[in-house]
């Protein structure tokens, strides 16, 4: 049975992490650390560069610092980015540009404080690669979800919903805007694709992305499945978009190519990746996850209403 052990260092301090890394000596790291949520970016974009950018920089030198010092050159490190560099795209010649869906080769038009600290991180992690020579990758990973998703995120706020429905803890769902169209991989395809950028003989770039749905596709599934009825339960308040906020990653000029937004074809042939769950299937995922948590939150409140009943506290 495979263990973990857990590490503690404060991420804002470079010599904590050099010493993390010297202790550990890892064969690979993989920088998950983020700040996922792009709209508070906006309101602090100093923390947002902290916490994305400067953390990667800091790791990627602790990685080079250790090299150079143990001379462990087989060490790997994999940068977890955001599709969200790409940002906004102009197609003048739309169903012949090459440059859709979106791929490796596709211009960076980051449009957020958080978009641009992860392109900052991208290209950090391609200086170290070409300066230094580490074998460092990046995946540009497209939107993904599971049920493990946090609750701030709208997929999640959705999949709850359903779940506290169901269980008759709640009437309505409140959703301010049934617009949008992103990708809606499975957080652990995507893992595993970042696993199998560092078991090649060369480091590269790869756009992980699976396939575009629409909001309400998202919306219906997870309401069905449930036997519940969206257009029911469900009630709608439009409101703007944050500034220069990017809600659909293909544009309003884009072709639908192969109904996805991301071009992962070089993944697909270089690494042998290809996702294993499906949209409907990471749906209903999420959803059986959260109707067993508003289970137990209705057997907490029936369990709660019966000690008071009992003249009890």
């Amino acid at each position: 049975m495979a263990q973990m052990k857990l590490h503690h260092a404060d991420l804002t301090d470079a010599s904590s992490i050099r010493r993390l890394i010297d202790t550990i000596s890892p064969d690979e790291v993989y920088n998950l650390n983020d700040q996922t949520n792009v709209a508070p970016s906006f309101e602090m974009p100093d923390y947002i560069v902290d916490v994305v950018a400067t953390v990667a920089l800091r790791l990627l030198e602790a990685v080079r610092s250790h090299v150079s010092a143990t001379g462990r050159s087989h060490i790997r490190y994999c940068q977890a980015g955001s599709s969200e560099i790409f940002g906004p795209q102009e197609y003048e010649y739309w169903p012949w540009n090459p440059q859709t869906p979106l791929s490796e080769t596709s211009p960076f038009n980051p449009r957020s404080p958080y978009a641009v600290s992860k392109c900052t991180a991208h290209r950090y992690a391609v200086h170290y690669r070409e300066a230094h020579g580490l074998f460092v990758c990046n995946g540009i990973l497209f939107n993904h979800e599971s049920p493990r998703r946090g609750e701030n995120f709208l997929s999640r706020k959705i999949t709850r919903a359903v779940g506290r429905i169901k269980m008759g803890l709640q009437s309505k769902f409140f959703l301010k805007n049934l617009d949008g169209i992103q990708e809606w991989g499975f957080a652990g395809d995507h893992m595993e694709a970042m696993w199998m950028m560092l078991q090649q003989e060369k480091p590269d770039d790869y756009v992980i992305a699976t396939e575009w749905h629409a909001l309400v596709d998202f919306l219906e599934v997870a309401f069905k499945y449930a036997g519940l009825n969206p257009f029911d339960l469900v009630e709608f308040k439009y409101v703007g978009l944050k500034p220069a906020e990017v809600d659909s990653m293909k544009g309003d000029t884009t072709v639908e190519v192969d109904n996805k937004t991301g071009d992962a074809s070089k993944a697909e042939k270089v690494l042998g990746w290809k996702p294993k769950v499906g949209f409907e299937e990471l749906v209903k995922m999420m959803v059986d996850k959260d109707i067993e948590l508003a289970k137990r939150e209705k057997e907490k409140v029936l369990d709660d209403a019966a000690y008071i009943d009992d003249g009890v506290g």
